[in-house]
Formats: structure tokens, C-alpha cells, sequence
């Protein structure tokens, strides 16, 4: 992976520079990255972005060309300098794996150490899993409206850039997309690639059954013919029929067509019949043309005879919710290991943040189904087969008692003292966890529209030393006002 030291933002540096004239480089700090609002309206999303986050950790240093570019900007002294020329991360790092679902001020990843090196991290942090959360979790509600159908991802050509093609890729195979487009995501990540051709190769012939014959000369065994160039039903069809015919007489198998354009219901259906009618019961029908979960949903509620889906724009570009939203903010502050709590204030109650060094604690019923998170203080434990009252840390009259449980902490280590100490699994081993953990949610919650808002409380030590907190600000806020 390129070095990503300098992908920051500026004022992350004069900060640091800020801590170290004012003697609090070694302070140390506790940083949570969350988000607040689900994306799409949806039920739950989808982490992602870890493993760049490792790399990203592991590669961070500041060259000797990055030091020069910095000093040309006159706003950092010597010593800053020199500290950076040395610089690299030695915190501890906890993270959720990637491919669990998550919901709105779950810490997904807490970052502890000198505030001088934690708040370099911020922006690269929330670059990388922002943007691949987002894409895991559409690609995620794709799958779920195609009903596990193969889904395939192609939407490099409307990425905004190089990265984002081949990052998103990445997440929309964890999110369950079975292969991609994009021969270098294929290449570094060892997705699956498909493809078929373009209506450009249609056209570069005398005739569209003889672009078809090409095709199928060139690649008799995975032979799949785009039929909308023309027309569909009078001649894409009815030419494909011929050359998959032809195919199957001299022992190839016939994989199928593309429907790229038009009424996908009514012309898959169609293209089923006249495909079926001609002996061709095994080609598939791949449908494509600016999908996106809602769209797949409605066509096969209309009984579209799609076999595997296409989907590009609406995948890559997130187009529905362009952005996560995740942040990453102050927890706790100390020195030499003892830590007091921080959180930030604000007038929207949804500003407000959750202080100290917490966890996740997910709960599920003797059926392995989730049935609640509690953000918990790192040190709380709560004992399986006991009862466990939690409640909305806003409307706190919404209570509910939880029996017969078991428990799952949901952080795990990820850096201790600036060292990996976990094994980053393949990406076939993140989607085959993702598929695991989505399995282990309610379908209510997976609902693709007005889904059921999954429980996530606080538990009570931490809903109490956020209202100590914000009654002790409250409070220096009045005598500040009064002197």
C-alpha cells in the first residue's frame, strides 16, 4: 500500500506542533471513531476499511521529501520537524472486525496513546473506513433484494477515481457481491472478475449474429451475448438462440445473455420463454442498466426471470447516501495510564458524545440472534444467566429485560504499543463472516425499507458518568458566567 502519512488534514498537524510548544506531547488520549445516522435508512451497516487502516499504521512515516514540503510552508519550527522525522505510531489500537454489523455510536475502532501521534490519525482513519463501510453496506442491501442471487460488481468507470474503484470493489465483496469488474481490484484482492462485452463490439460487425459468432469462436466456454444493441426480442434473441445452438452442437456449453436496457421484466420473461422453447433451459439471464437494491427488489416482486445482476453507479457512487458521516472524537485524556473521561457537548442531543474507554457488547438469545449492543465502560462485566434491564439512553422510560443470554464483546486488539498483534483474514473469510453475522440479525432489521430500529443502549455506569458529565460542565458553565 502507498504511504498515506501526509494524507491528513493541516490542521492535524499544527495541533500537534501546538501540543509540543505547549509541553502535552505526551499526554495521552483515547479517541472513538462512530458514526451517527445509518446510511441509506437502513437497519444496520456494514464495517469495513480495517485491513487499510492496518496498512496504513504500518507504513506511517514522514520522508525526507514530505519534511521538505512541510518546511516550505512556514508554519512549523525545527523541533516539530525533528520530531516528525521520527515519528511513528507506538498506541494500541482495538477494532470490530470487519464484515460485523454496526450501528449508529458503536465505537468501531478506539485508538489510545499520545495525543501527539493519535491525532495524526484522524483523517486517513475516517477516509478509509467511511467510504468502504458505505459501499459494504450497499452492496450488502443489493444482495439482499437480488435474494442472494450472484451479484456482480462493475461500476469502475463512474467511481470518483482510481481509489474509490478499486476500495469499493474490496467492500462490495464483503458485502457479498460474488465478483467484480475491475481486473486490478481481481489482482490485488483476489476477487472473482466477470464481464461479458460491449455494445461497441455489436457494432464493430456486418451483422449482429456475426459479432455473436465471434464471441463465441474467441470464448466457446463462458460465452454470455449482450442482446439490447438492436433489439431485444426481433434480433438479440433470436441470435443468441442461434450461435448458444451452435455452441452446444460442437460440446460447449452456452452460458447466456445480457439484458442491458429497456423493460427488464417483461423482456427477461420473454427472452426466458424463447430461450427455454429453444432447448437453452441452462443459459442464465444477467440483468444490468443503473440497478440499485430498490429497483432489483421491485422487478423481481414482478416475477423478472433474472438469473444474476449487474450493478455499477448506484453501487460504486453510493448515489443514495454519498457519505457515512463517521467521526472520530475525544474520549478520555491522562497521563501514564490513568485516563479521565472527555466528551464533547453540543445544543443537537445527537452531538453529544459518549465519554471514557468503552467496548460493545453485543447480546443474542439461545438461538444465536442478536438482540441488543450495550456501549459499556471497558471494565464492566455482565454475567450470562442473569437478567439484564437496559433502556433508551433518551426516551429512558423504554426498558426492556433481557434473560437468558450470552454475550459477545465486539472490539478486539488490533495494535498494542504500536505492534500488530492480530492475522488480518482473507477477504473470502471477511464476506463468509459478514454472510454469518448478517444471519445472526433479525429480518425485520435487514428490512430494505423502514426497518426495525435495532436496540442499542448504554448501559448504566456509562448513562450516569455522562450525566455527572454534562452536570459538572453545566454547572463551571454558570460559575464562569457569574465571575
Amino acid at each position: 500500500m502507498e504511504n498515506l502519512t501526509m494524507l491528513t488534514d493541516l490542521y492535524q498537524l499544527t495541533m500537534m506542533q501546538g501540543y509540543l510548544v505547549n509541553g502535552c506531547r505526551d499526554k495521552e488520549a483515547v479517541f472513538d471513531v462512530f458514526f451517527r445516522t445509518l446510511p441509506f435508512k437502513g437497519g444496520y451497516a456494514l464495517a469495513a476499511g480495517l485491513e487499510q487502516v492496518v496498512e496504513y499504521i504500518e507504513n506511517l512515516r514522514f520522508s525526507e521529501k514530505n519534511l521538505v514540503y512541510l518546511k516550505s510552508l512556514n508554519l512549523f519550527n525545527e523541533d516539530f520537524i525533528e520530531e516528525l522525522r521520527e515519528f511513528h505510531f507506538t498506541g494500541d489500537i482495538d477494532a470490530v472486525p470487519e464484515g460485523t454489523p454496526v450501528f449508529p455510536y458503536e465505537p468501531l475502532i478506539r485508538v489510545k496513546g499520545r495525543i501527539f501521534e493519535t491525532q495524526l490519525l484522524e483523517t486517513a482513519i475516517l477516509n478509509l473506513v467511511n467510504f468502504e463501510t458505505l459501499i459494504a453496506t450497499k452492496a450488502s442491501r443489493v444482495m439482499a433484494a437480488a435474494d442472494g442471487g450472484p451479484v456482480m460488481e462493475f461500476g469502475l468507470r463512474r467511481a470518483q477515481g482510481p481509489d474509490a474503484g478499486i476500495l469499493g470493489a474490496r467492500a462490495a465483496f464483503i458485502g457479498g457481491c460474488q465478483s467484480t469488474s475491475n481486473i486490478l481490484a481481481g489482482e490485488r484482492y483476489g476477487i472473482p472478475v466477470s464481464g461479458t462485452q460491449a455494445h461497441s463490439w455489436i457494432q464493430c460487425f456486418p451483422s449482429e449474429v456475426e459479432a455473436f459468432r465471434a464471441f463465441a469462436r474467441t470464448f466457446p466456454d463462458s460465452c454470455l451475448l449482450l442482446v439490447d444493441t438492436y433489439s431485444v426480442l426481433e434480433s438479440g434473441v433470436p441470435n443468441a438462440i442461434k450461435v448458444g445452438l451452435e455452441l452446444e452442437a460442437e460440446g460447449h456449453h452456452f452460458l447466456g445473455i445480457r439484458l442491458d436496457s429497456g423493460d427488464l421484466t417483461y423482456l427477461s420473461r420473454e427472452a426466458r420463454r424463447m430461450l427455454d422453447e429453444a432447448g437453452l433451459k441452462r443459459a442464465i439471464i444477467v440483468g444490468s442498466n443503473d440497478l440499485d437494491e430498490e429497483t432489483i427488489f421491485a422487478i423481481r416482486a414482478q416475477g423478472a426471470k433474472i438469473d444474476a445482476w449487474g450493478v455499477g453507479t448506484h453501487l460504486i457512487t453510493s448515489k443514495d447516501s454519498p457519505s457515512l458521516g463517521g467521526v472520530y472524537k475525544l474520549a478520555a485524556e491522562g497521563e501514564q495510564g490513568v485516563f479521565t473521561p472527555r466528551l464533547k457537548v453540543s445544543e443537537n442531543i445527537t452531538k453529544i458524545t459518549n465519554p471514557g474507554i468503552k467496548k460493545i457488547v453485543r447480546f443474542y438469545d439461545q438461538a444465536g440472534k442478536a438482540m441488543a449492543d450495550v456501549i459499556a465502560l471497558e471494565d464492566e462485566v455482565f454475567a450470562e444467566g442473569k437478567s439484564l434491564t437496559i433502556f433508551d439512553p433518551v426516551q429512558t422510560w423504554k426498558r426492556k429485560t433481557l434473560t437468558n443470554f450470552r454475550t459477545r464483546e465486539l472490539l478486539r486488539p488490533v495494535f498494542r504499543g504500536g505492534k500488530r498483534v492480530c492475522e488480518l483474514p482473507t477477504l473470502k473469510d471477511i464476506q463468509t463472516y459478514a454472510s454469518q453475522e448478517l444471519d445472526t440479525l433479525w429480518e425485520e432489521v435487514k428490512r430494505l425499507t423502514n426497518p426495525h430500529t435495532y436496540i442499542v443502549d448504554l448501559s448504566a455506569n456509562l448513562f450516569e458518568l455522562k450525566q455527572q458529565l454534562l452536570l459538572t460542565i453545566h454547572n463551571d458553565i454558570k460559575a464562569n458566567n457569574h465571575n
